[in-house]
């Protein structure tokens, strides 16, 4: 058995015709060709069915001010633009990102509120630091504003005050 088996591989077993570059170079021309066409004949069905497309389109309502030509393409910024406020919500997510991010930025950081004025927005930390270490801000009461709490409380208020002495 060992002597039948180098003697296959002492006669070389294998293909000695070797494949012909010029085979090689037509099936590559032949597959590019077939690529092309296919392309083009694409092309051709997509355009078919954009023109039937665009002919089963129903008419626009002639009450309807700014409408594109085209529409299935919608023009960027169209809905913005054409439609009085209030308006739908078109992205709601990415909405409601920019309104939390605008907020954690105000929120978190100083800025002007009024720069004539001279009046700040600190970051709530700070803010709520300051608040432990000052206490709240009280106000002094005095004569005037008893008076404009009694006004307030009208004659039952007065009445009540004379009863208790």
């Amino acid at each position: 058995m060992t002597n039948d088996i180098n003697h296959e591989h002492a006669h070389g077993n294998y293909e000695h015709q070797d494949m012909m570059p010029r085979n090689v170079f037509y099936f590559l021309l032949i597959l590019g060709l077939a690529t092309v066409f296919c392309l083009f004949l694409m092309r051709g069905v997509f355009s078919l069915l954009d023109r039937r497309e665009k002919a089963s389109q129903p008419p626009v309502n002639p009450l309807v001010a700014k409408v594109p030509e085209d529409t299935r393409h919608v023009a960027k910024g169209y809905p913005q633009t054409a439609f009085p406020d209030p308006r739908l919500e078109e992205d709601e997510r990415n909405q409601l990102d920019r309104i939390l991010t605008e907020e954690q930025d105000r929120l978190y950081s100083y800025g002007w509120i009024d720069q004539k004025a001279g009046t700040l927005h600190i970051p709530i930390d700070r803010a709520m630091d300051l608040l432990v270490q000052r206490g709240l801000p009280v106000r002094p009461q005095n004569e005037a504003a008893l008076n404009a709490r009694n006004d307030a409380t009208g004659s039952r208020g007065e009445n009540s005050a004379a009863k208790r002495r």
